[in-house]
């Protein structure tokens, strides 16, 4: 069984399908289509939510940069005004999962 945690934190079939197509179906990053929509801007470790403002498409080459290489801070950055763009409200606070919030799973 899955802890709230986890689910919370799990990318939802209908949320990975509303972000391929806010992304136009490419890698954000290099426009790579042999991509998916399963990056979290804000890591899973990091309590990073499954939710379509915390996710974005990137190729597997694009992705492994994200998460394994000095560029990561400028990744990020390319990412959060990628995300801002999207939503005018975007707030990263909103991203993270916060127990008191998911009572309810």
């Amino acid at each position: 069984m899955k802890s709230k945690r986890s689910k919370a934190c799990d990318i939802p079939q209908k949320v990975k399908d509303k972000v391929w197509e806010r992304d136009g179906f490419y890698c954000i990053k290099c426009g790579n289509p042999q991509a998916m929509p399963n990056a979290h801007y804000i890591s899973r470790a990091h309590g990073g939510l499954g939710i379509e403002e915390n996710i974005v498409t990137l190729c597997q080459k694009c992705h492994d940069i994200y998460d394994h290489s000095p560029s990561r801070p400028e990744f990020r950055e390319y990412i959060k005004n990628y995300l801002k763009n999207k939503y005018p409200d975007w707030d990263e606070k909103k991203l993270v999962y916060r127990r008191k919030n998911y009572e309810t799973f």
